[in-house]
């Protein structure tokens, strides 16, 4: 009997969890997105009164309609909007890739001595504040910043570069602040990897590029996965970096979601890109949650 109750402790205290801190929250959301607006105190005006019973909520079904919804068809800015977050998620995600993967690999291989150092430093960013570390790109890519100062300084330049309120300087911003992310779950591959494995490619004929190629990437494909899922599901729906980076042509649909609540003060309209934002990213969630699952299946054969 302890036993039993060990295990429904173990497994019930995550799943209060999600069901406190997630769908609750979430249901919130979703009563917002089909209300109807109002010019009130909050600003919408709820279809569902669950006071009323079930005649309440049987009505609510009848005359549930999806305006806002229908709103976010309508208008292209929000198609925009989710179109170019998509995008620059991607292309950021890769570039975080191309930059982390190179220094986990590094970081692994590395003298064990200096491991616990350099893990260290790539985690040492995060005792700075996120909004501080972001806003201090702003010193470093205006057009009279420590970047184009350096650059004129070494004569690669004639004229300041036009960096700050770009995409560019979103890319920069996302790559920087997410790279963590990304080195983490991949050292954490690389460093578990039989190096016997490298040996034994080699001393079969491929070379040390092949090898690579052939025994490491496969590997280290967990790591990869789960990085470049760190990585783009939280750049999706990023607000600071191109709010404070990015310039009045840089569309995201953070920064549509945060006029839509506070500059618009359209909450029903604000709640509909939420969840319409969540049901884009709960694919690659459980795409995610299936590789950690096969994983876990392999390593326990």
């Amino acid at each position: 009997m302890d036993g039993r109750f060990r295990k429904a402790l173990l497994i019930g205290v995550p799943y209060f969890w999600l069901l406190l801190f997630f769908l609750a929250p979430f249901l919130i959301v979703l009563k917002i997105s089909v209300s109807d607006y109002a010019v009130s105190i909050p600003p919408y005006s709820p279809q569902l009164d669950l006071g009323g019973g079930w005649p309440a909520i049987a009505d609510f079904f009848s005359q549930l309609d999806f305006e806002n919804y229908r709103w976010l068809i309508d208008d292209a800015l929000y198609a925009k909007a989710y179109l170019s977050s998509l995008t620059i998620a991607f292309f950021s995600t890769i570039f975080t890739l191309m930059i982390g993967f190179p220094f986990a690999y590094g970081l692994a291989r590395s003298p064990e001595r200096w491991r616990a150092l350099l893990l260290m430093l790539v985690i040492l960013p995060f005792w700075t504040s996120f909004l501080i570390r972001v806003y201090s790109w702003i010193g470093i890519l205006k057009t009279e910043g420590l970047l184009n100062q350096f650059l004129l300084w070494l004569g690669v330049i004639d004229q300041p570069l036009v960096i700050l309120n770009t995409n560019i300087a979103v890319y920069i911003g996302i790559v920087y602040s997410y790279l963590p992310f990304m080195i983490l779950p991949i050292y954490s591959t690389l460093e578990k990897m039989d190096e016997s494995l490298l040996e034994a490619a080699v001393d079969l004929g491929a070379s040390r590029m092949k090898a690579f190629w052939l025994v490491t990437v496969p590997l280290a494909l967990p790591g990869i996965v789960a990085g470049c899922f760190l990585v783009f599901i939280p750049a999706v729906g990023e607000f600071v970096i191109p709010d404070l980076l990015g310039g009045a042509e840089t569309l995201m649909i953070g920064k549509t979601l945060w006029n839509e609540f506070f500059s618009n003060r359209d909450w029903t309209v604000a709640s509909a890109v939420a969840i319409v934002l969540l049901l884009l990213l709960v694919v690659p969630i459980l795409i995610f949650q299936r590789q950690i699952e096969r994983q876990q299946e392999a390593e326990a054969r």
